[in-house]
């Protein structure tokens, strides 16, 4: 479709990406000698079937009605939540109303009208859809899905990008625990930046993880990161801590164990294996991805793998330290052991805090041995 189009979709089931992108939009397209007053912006959230019917015809009044003193404007129908396949979008009064805004769009609406639909969803399969593929100018912003490899490294990539506009700089683990907290919701993770902006003030530019746990609210990804990190310090105090606080409110051990335990353990015998794969090379979280992308397919398929393709490095790069505290021996029997203490959780009468109390207690005292040794 051509840019050249005077009708304008923006949506997606990133709410504040889509928010943002049409304000700017908006803000563009307003023409630079007009009156505020002669665009027309129609709150596109429904209450109802009812309600959705009424704001269509509230939008094609706005499309067939010139500026008082003639000229361009703009038309924007704002975060419209009706056009989806939800109880209200599949009501037929909604339909109906969207209906006859599409027959105003099909009979042309006249090049001095801009219109923006912004919607967090939209069903493909009606005819409104299939229109404006055809003639609008679509931008479409989903959030990243959080239970597939690699989606840390692509919402890391986005804080930077902000961070960078507020000239905030991350500490390493200030970022991962800023990507686990705030997770992929872009207008959480705008509010969270401009609060640390805020604290940090001009005195400093470099966030911390103490400012990151100050700041930023505790999620579940948080407690999952958290119990995770203090296992890699080999704090056994606070991760038997965490775990018992998330007992405490009722969440099951086996979730702890399989979103936070295991891939820790996880991780660490990979970082393990990796640094054995590179025993001349001092490995980082800056060089770990063009390390093993240098290597044939074949010899890295058994590690984390982007979507994209090739190696999720992510999880790997910030378990490469921690993981120098631990022998191969050591991460190979409880990354065993903790596929036995899922085990247990699942098929006996086993008391679930006693599991994850061995299971730590086990992994850490391995890492404090080894320090020991070492010093």
């Amino acid at each position: 479709m051509s840019d050249k189009s005077n009708i304008h979709l923006i949506h997606g089931t990133d709410d504040g990406a889509v928010a943002e992108a049409a304000i700017k939009l908006f803000n563009q397209l307003k023409p630079p000698e007009g009156d505020d007053f002669a665009n027309d912006i129609i709150d596109g959230n429904a209450d109802n079937a009812e309600h959705a019917h009424q704001i269509s015809l509230d939008t094609i009044q706005a499309l067939l009605t010139l500026p008082f003193f003639g000229g361009a404007k703009v038309v924007w129908l704002k975060r419209a939540n009706y056009m989806g396949t939800d109880r209200t979008g599949e009501a037929a009064r909604a339909k109906e109303g969207l209906e006859s805004l599409l027959e105003i769009l099909e009979k042309g609406i006249g090049d001095d009208i801009q219109f923006i639909i912004s919607a967090t969803a939209i069903h493909k399969s009606r005819r409104l859809f299939k229109y404006l593929k055809a003639n609008a100018n679509i931008i479409e912003h989903n959030r990243l899905d959080t239970s597939k490899e690699g989606w840390e490294e692509q919402v890391a990539i986005l804080v930077e990008k902000r961070a960078s506009s507020l000239n905030l700089n991350f500490e390493p683990d200030a970022m991962e625990l800023f990507v686990a907290l705030a997770g992929e919701d872009t207008r959480q993770i705008k509010s969270e930046l401009e609060k640390l902006d805020l604290y940090t003030g001009s005195e400093r530019n470099t966030v911390n993880i103490d400012d990151v746990r100050q700041l930023v609210p505790l999620s579940r990804h948080g407690i999952v990161f958290e119990i995770g990190s203090a296992i890699q310090k080999a704090d056994a105090t606070r991760a038997l801590e965490l775990i018992d606080q998330q007992l405490a409110r009722g969440e099951s051990a086996i979730g702890i164990i399989r979103a936070s335990l295991i891939p820790t353990i996880r991780n660490l015998f990979m970082a393990k294996a990796v640094q054995e794969m590179f025993p001349n090379q001092q490995l980082d979280r800056f060089n770990i991805a063009k390390l093993l992308g240098s290597l044939p397919n074949s010899d890295t398929q058994w590690l984390p793998q982007k979507k994209t393709g090739g190696v999720n490095t992510w999880s790997l790069a910030f378990a490469l330290i921690p993981a120098r505290a631990y022998p191969m021996s050591a991460l190979r029997n409880a990354l065993e052991a903790s596929l036995q203490a899922d085990k247990n959780l699942v098929t006996t009468a086993l008391d679930h805090r006693m599991v994850l109390h061995r299971l730590i207690v086990e992994l850490i005292s391995t890492s404090t041995k080894t320090q020991r040794r070492a010093s």
